[in-house]
């Protein structure tokens, strides 16, 4: 064996050790992009996950206070009154327009 096919021979093995080396490296890269994507989205979670706590504790208070039920009767008679309101009203300006009607009717007899 001489000592050109030597050198020739580790340079070829330096050479293949150097593009494993830089494939392993692109490699870490990558991995590295990939767990801080991963971060970033585990960070939207949480965020999403506070949210969603924020308003669960909403809604048991909310249901402490009033069930859905409760607040579907209550609507349902805020509405009913909002119509007795009206024909209440409305009654009340026919009667007084028959009244001040009479009162006129009576002043010109």
């Amino acid at each position: 064996m001489s000592i050109e096919n030597t050198n020739s021979g580790w340079e070829q093995y330096s050479n293949l050790v150097l593009k494993q080396l830089e494939n392993l490296s692109d490699g870490i890269n990558a991995l590295r992009d990939d767990l801080i994507s991963v971060k970033e989205q585990l960070a939207e979670l949480k965020a999403k996950e506070d949210r969603l706590q924020e308003l669960k504790a909403w809604k048991d208070k909310v249901d402490e206070i009033a069930s859905p039920r409760q607040m579907s009767y209550a609507l349902k008679d805020i509405e009913e009154l909002k119509t007795f309101k009206t024909k209440a009203v409305t009654v009340f300006v026919v009667v007084q327009s028959i009244v001040g009607g009479i009162i006129a009717a009576g002043q010109f007899l």
